[in-house]
C-alpha cells in the first residue's frame, strides 16, 4: 500500500515523524491519463482548492492547461506558478481580487448580478475587457450523486436560472465585460462516469441553446470538476466510460469544454504519516494515539467516515523499557488533540503495532492539509515532503 520511495522519504524525517509526503511523478500521471480520457480541444484545470502546496501547484500547472483558482491567494498561487490560463470563480470575490484577476488576464466566472457590476466599474478603471462566463444554477441538469451538490437546490452559487436572462441583459450593458460562456458545475466528489457523460453532454446542449438565445459568441462550456474518489473501497471513476460518452459530445466551432477537477488530480499523489505515541486499552478498545491528526487531516472526520491506512514498522526504540505493542486486534487511530472527535479511523485491524511505528494513510492529497483546523492547540505543523 505504501509506495518504496514514500517509504524512503519517511525513513529519512526527523521522530517524531509527522508529514505529507506529495509525489509530482504521480500528479503528471494522473493529469496525462485524465487528458487522455477527454475529447480533443477540452481545456484540463486544476482546482487549486483541492491542495494549494507551491511544488504541487506548480507540478500540475506544468502539466495541465490551467488553473481554476477561488480566491485571491490562490490567484497569487497560480501566477508564481506560471499557469497560462486562470479561470477565477468562487461566490465571495473582494474588490481586490477581482482587480487581481483583471490585472492577471483571467476568466472570471461571474456569481450574481452584483459581481458583474463590481467588475465592470474596475474593469473600466483598468482600462480593460474581462471574459465572463456566467455561474448558472440550473433546475433541470441530469443527477449528479456526490458528496456535496452544488446546483439544482438552494445554494449560495451561481445565479438562478429564472434570473439569467436579465444577467445577461445586465452584461450587455455594462463596460468591460465580454461574456464567454456558462459555468455548470454541479457536485464534488462523484463516482459514476456514465452519469458525468450524461451531464456534460447536457450541459453542452443547453449552453449552445442558451448562447444562441442571448447572442453570445460561444467560447467556453466550462463543467467544473466533480470527478470522485473512493477512499473506503473499490469503487473507481471509470476513465474509459468518460471516454467512449464524451467522444459523442460535438461542441460548435470556436467553443471548448472547460474541466476543473481538484481532488481527482491530487488526491493519490499524497500520503499523510503520523508516529504512534502511545497504545492504550480504555473499555474493552484499544486506541493508538499519533503525533497529528484532524487538526492537519480533517477530511475523515468532516465526512465521517474512517480513512484506509497502513502500518510502516519503525524497528529503533531508545527507551530503556519495554516497547508498548497490540497485536491481532481492532485499533482505533486518534490524533493528539483534547477532543474525542479527533479520530482518523476506527476498527482498523493490525497484526502488530508498537509505539515509535508510523501511520500512513493514502490518497491523502487533496482537501486534506488545506481543509484542517491547522493552529488548534498549536501543535507543530508537518513536514511538507514533495518526491
Amino acid at each position: 500500500m505504501i509506495p518504496p520511495r514514500v517509504v524512503e522519504a519517511l525513513r529519512g524525517l526527523a521522530r517524531p515523524v509527522c508529514a505529507y509526503v506529495y509525489d509530482r511523478a504521480t500528479l503528471r500521471a494522473t493529469a496525462a491519463g485524465l487528458r487522455a480520457a477527454l475529447p480533443p480541444g477540452t481545456l484540463l484545470c486544476y482546482a487549486v482548492k483541492a491542495n494549494g502546496h507551491p511544488d504541487v501547484v506548480a507540478a500540475l500547472a506544468s502539466t495541465v492547461d490551467g488553473l481554476e483558482v477561488a480566491s485571491g491567494g490562490e490567484l497569487a498561487l497560480a501566477r508564481a506558478a506560471g499557469a497560462g490560463l486562470v479561470m477565477f470563480g468562487g461566490p465571495a470575490k473582494t474588490d481586490d481580487a477581482l482587480a487581481a484577476a483583471i490585472a492577471a488576464g483571467a476568466t472570471v466566472n461571474v456569481e450574481s448580478g452584483h459581481e458583474l457590476r463590481r467588475l465592470s466599474l474596475l474593469a473600466a478603471a483598468a482600462g480593460a475587457t474581462v471574459p465572463v462566463c456566467l455561474r448558472v444554477n440550473r433546475a433541470g441538469a441530469p443527477a449528479l450523486h456526490g458528496s456535496h451538490r452544488m446546483t439544482g437546490v438552494p445554494t449560495p452559487f451561481g445565479i438562478d436560472e429564472t434570473q439569467l436572462d436579465d444577467a445577461v441583459a445586465l452584461a450587455a450593458s455594462l463596460p468591460g465585460i465580454e461574456p464567454v460562456g456558462y459555468h455548470l458545475h454541479a457536485v464534488s466528489n462523484n463516482l459514476d462516469a456514465a452519469a458525468h457523460v450524461a451531464f456534460v453532454a447536457d450541459a453542452v446542449g443547453w449552453s449552445v441553446a442558451a448562447a444562441r438565445r442571448h447572442g453570445i459568441a460561444l467560447r467556453y462550456v466550462n463543467t467544473g470538476g466533480g470527478l470522485g474518489i473512493d477512499y473506503t473501497g473499490p469503487a473507481r471513476f471509470d476513465l474509459a466510460v468518460l471516454h467512449d460518452g464524451l467522444s459523442k459530445v460535438e461542441l460548435p466551432d470556436g467553443a471548448r469544454l472547460v474541466v476543473e477537477p481538484g481532488r481527482f488530480l491530487a488526491a493519490g499523489a499524497g500520503w499523510y504519516a503520523a508516529e504512534v505515541l502511545d497504545l492504550k486499552r480504555t473499555h474493552g478498545r484499544w486506541f493508538a494515539v499519533l503525533r497529528g491528526g484532524t487538526h492537519h487531516f480533517r477530511l475523515p472526520a468532516a465526512w465521517g467516515y474512517s480513512h484506509p491506512v497502513a502500518v510502516l514498522p519503525v524497528e529503533h526504540w531508545s527507551y530503556p523499557f519495554q516497547r508498548p505493542e497490540v497485536r491481532d486486534a481492532p485499533v482505533d487511530v486518534a490524533g493528539e488533540l483534547c477532543t474525542p472527535r479527533d479520530v482518523l479511523a476506527r476498527d482498523v485491524y493490525v497484526d502488530a503495532l508498537r509505539v515509535g511505528d508510523i501511520m500512513v494513510f493514502p490518497r491523502a492529497g487533496a482537501y486534506g492539509w488545506d481543509i484542517s483546523h491547522h493552529e488548534f492547540l498549536r501543535h507543530p505543523y508537518p513536514q511538507m515532503v514533495v518526491i
